[in-house]
């Protein structure tokens, strides 16, 4: 039997500065993850980050994780992902919620007869959407950032 445990998975949230722009280097090379193969030395172009990772700037806002209930979709404890409010909370999306008052990141489940948060760690049971719980989609998690 699955053990359900209380499950505070939001640690942080913070806001998009638009008016930072910090371009790095980007190679034209691709990396090899396999056999080493010869570098291309030179820039392809520069990358802002923003740019990459951001395409609503108005809408997007950023969260630090806490906890282990979504690792088994490579998000961990003290993670931060980027979360766009304009992207439509469709089904299979790991979403950022409220639920009963308190902030929740988990992947949206939705079938014909339920509505679920499924968190991507067996330790934690579904939350099944019904009209007794208070529930809020506050955005879709677009990437995840975190420290090798």
């Amino acid at each position: 039997m699955v053990q359900m445990r209380a499950d505070n998975s939001i640690a942080e949230i913070y806001s998009f500065d638009r008016k930072k722009r910090i371009a790095r280097p980007l190679f034209s090379c691709g990396v090899s993850a396999g056999f080493p193969s010869p570098a291309d030395d030179y820039i392809d172009r520069h990358l802002d980050l923003n740019e990459l990772m951001i395409a609503n700037p108005a809408a997007t806002f950023f969260v630090r994780v806490a906890g282990d209930s979504m690792v088994g979709a490579g998000i961990n404890h003290d993670d931060i992902l980027v979360v766009d409010r304009s992207l439509a909370p469709v089904s299979g999306k790991i979403v950022i919620a409220i639920l009963n008052g308190e902030l929740t990141v988990k992947r949206l489940v939705k079938t014909e007869r339920s509505c679920r948060l499924v968190a991507e760690n067996p330790d934690y049971e579904p939350i099944e959407l019904v009209e007794e719980n208070q529930c809020e989609i506050w955005g879709v998690a677009t990437y995840v950032i975190h420290s090798l």
